[in-house]
């Protein structure tokens, strides 16, 4: 097979999938889909996070009760009271989230009981210091807001109306003790006003929520697009279009940072043979198993993918050309070894040619060079890696 480097052109959508600054480093090698650990890992990172910020709400609440305290509108025992049942809910309700065995599922399910507890713990403190209602009045949006991803328009409505009546219930007991007009006027007000932005405010938070699903979702089919985009249909690892892009961005990256970049050519060796014993279908699928089995063999940095035919390519970004040997024979030997199906006559290998890029050179040049080197390992008898050496001289001369 002699070299094709006229074929390796970087064509105008290439150098738009450059200009996007991926990071195809930090993705997964072997799936086209993120794994379900990984899932359930963000998604347990983001079910601590909306946790911190109750958590964080809470202590907001503190400090203008603290505030209202030091202006003499709270007294300290209700302060220090407030403060107490705070932190034995906010434990209670972490100490059951940890412990469950779903824990995306148990936030759902304490999402209601967490805004019920914190506007319960508002009323009591505005039926115990009246002149902290303006606080209550303000942090019952931020109460109902903090469900508004989870619970239901129906939920929400119940919540506000249980807050409605708890606070009409503080009210009448204010006045039986008090017989206070100005403040049964006052709190009154308070309560029409509240009585009328409620219901608004929680049909809003629906539409808020059906947009957000809207936009995740419209978000996962885009990435599924891009995704999609990337990869080789029928083998799951990355498409030409995304590799030839990949080395222009990391040979960027090389000239830069000075790091040493590795490529290896992998051809299979007499794969047109493999089609005529066993048809195309079989062929597919030893393409098919080589591509995982290369992509089991090769580190979360490496990118590899494939270049049109039986031809691969597999970049190695910060490593010495020992190291890229190393994976590059790992590779072939993993291969040679891996059990095939019984209807192949002769066992599958790869020639692999291996270069380390020179600073200021082409990538058009750097690729020139492997697939020589991967012809070489065809003509000297098939099933080994053949290393081209980088130039000294040449390194040395582009140094400035």
């Amino acid at each position: 097979m002699a070299p094709q480097t006229d074929a390796f052109s970087i064509t105008e959508d290439a150098v738009d999938y450059v200009s996007l600054k991926l990071e195809p480093i930090a993705l997964p090698r072997s799936a086209t889909r993120p794994s379900k650990r990984l899932v359930d890992t963000m998604r347990r990172s983001k079910s601590r996070r909306r946790l911190l910020v109750g958590a964080g709400f809470s202590c907001l609440y503190l400090f203008a009760l603290l505030v209202f305290s030091i202006f003499g509108a709270v007294d300290r025992i209700t302060l220090a009271a407030a403060s107490i049942v705070v932190a034995i809910a906010s434990q209670a309700f972490y100490l059951i989230y940890i412990r469950s065995k779903n824990q995306r599922r148990a936030e759902k399910k304490l999402t209601g009981p967490i805004a019920t507890c914190a506007l319960a713990i508002m009323l009591l403190v505005t039926y115990r210091a009246p002149d902290s209602r303006l606080i209550f009045t303000a942090f019952v949006f931020v109460a109902i807001a903090y469900g508004m991803y989870y619970l239901t328009r129906r939920a929400m409505l119940l919540l506000s109306a249980g807050t409605l009546t708890g606070f009409a219930a503080v009210i009448g007991l204010h006045h039986v003790q008090w017989h206070d007009a100005a403040l049964l006027k006052s709190e009154l007000l308070n309560w029409f006003v509240l009585a009328l932005t409620l219901p608004g405010f929680v049909l809003l938070a629906g539409r808020v929520r059906q947009l957000h699903s809207a936009l995740y979702k419209a978000g996962l089919k885009i990435r599924n697009i891009e995704e999609k985009a990337r990869r080789d249909p029928m083998l799951g690892c990355y498409n030409r279009r995304f590799m030839v892009a990949v080395l222009e961005e990391q040979k960027r990256l090389a000239d830069a940072n000075g790091s040493p970049l590795c490529l290896a050519v992998i051809d299979l060796d007499h794969f047109k043979l493999v089609n005529d014993e066993v048809g195309h279908l079989a062929g597919d699928e030893v393409l098919r198993s080589f591509a995982r089995v290369a992509q089991e063999n090769i580190r979360q940095q490496d990118i590899f993918g494939r270049y049109g035919g039986e031809e691969f390519l597999l970049i190695l970004p910060k490593t010495s050309l020992l190291a890229a040997l190393n994976t590059a024979e790992r590779i072939r030997d993993k291969v040679e070894t891996n059990r095939w199906s019984a209807q192949l006559k002769a066992p599958v290998t790869v020639s692999i040619g291996l270069t380390q890029y020179n600073a200021g050179e082409s990538v058009l040049d750097l690729f020139s060079r492997t697939d020589t080197a991967m012809y070489l390992a065809k003509r000297g008898g098939r099933n080994q890696v053949v290393v081209e050496e980088p130039h000294v001289e040449l390194w040395q001369n582009s140094r400035p």
